[in-house]
């Protein structure tokens, strides 16, 4: 698989923050993202959100994915509150490596998904407290700070919804793994949160859309630029 005007990056400056755009349903998108240099893609199996994919989809993606080489986006799967059998099945139908929690899963079932040989991302709404919990726990591999869900019972993620950076700035990250921020961003605020925050990574979905669900090339291209415009 080829995109017209794709070059693979040179490699990835240790300093410079991450992309992920979550959210991808279909190749196409997926190769968008590669061509933009987009870091990670998200794929949903959340059965209520809007951007939900279904396991063969996903293993499509991830499939077309190969064709850009050691450059290409690395695919993340998200579940929330999936049994840890069904995140390992999953996972494997779809060829996936990483996968992201975005539910009320313990300590304990992230180190079990990481003993499995998954890469294990943890998705955790904005709470000082709440981020500090992570502190230490075996076999997370990273934290993504989100902003809490509009409603009781909402989807989490996806919302468009920010939270206050400069709070989560003053965590203390001591023993914790690589932060990413999520929540609200856009190609006009992204530069300014990671002054702010200086996280791992940002990552978006409801930001580069032209409608629910729907990714728009130009808003994708202009994130990552945004992102990468901010000195380390």
């Amino acid at each position: 698989m080829t995109v017209r005007g794709f070059h693979a990056p040179a490699e990835t400056p240790a300093d410079r923050t991450r992309v992920k755009i979550c959210g991808v349903r279909d190749v196409g998108t997926a190769a968008v993202c590669a061509e933009a240099g987009v870091d990670f893609v998200g794929l949903v199996f959340v059965r209520r959100s809007p951007r939900c994919v279904e396991t063969a989809e996903a293993e499509g993606v991830t499939r077309a994915l190969h064709a850009f080489g050691l450059h290409a986006p690395v695919p993340v799967g998200l579940f929330c509150d999936h049994a840890v059998e069904d995140v390992r099945a999953i996972a494997a139908a779809a060829g996936l490596t990483t996968v992201q929690l975005h539910g009320r899963e313990s300590a304990a079932e992230v180190a079990a998904l990481a003993d499995a040989g998954l890469t294990v991302w943890k998705a955790v709404p904005f709470d000082a407290d709440g981020v500090r919990r992570w502190a230490g726990v075996r076999g997370l591999a990273a934290l993504l700070v989100d902003a809490p869900p509009p409603a009781r019972g909402g989807v989490t993620g996806g919302h468009g919804v920010r939270f206050d950076w400069q709070a989560l700035a003053g965590v203390d990250r001591g023993g914790l793994p690589p932060l990413w921020l999520a929540g609200g961003l856009t190609p006009e605020n992204v530069a300014g949160a990671i002054g702010i925050v200086r996280p791992f990574g940002v990552d978006v979905s409801s930001g580069v859309e032209s409608a629910k669900g729907v990714k728009d090339a130009a808003k994708v291209r202009a994130f990552v630029g945004a992102a990468g415009s901010v000195a380390g």
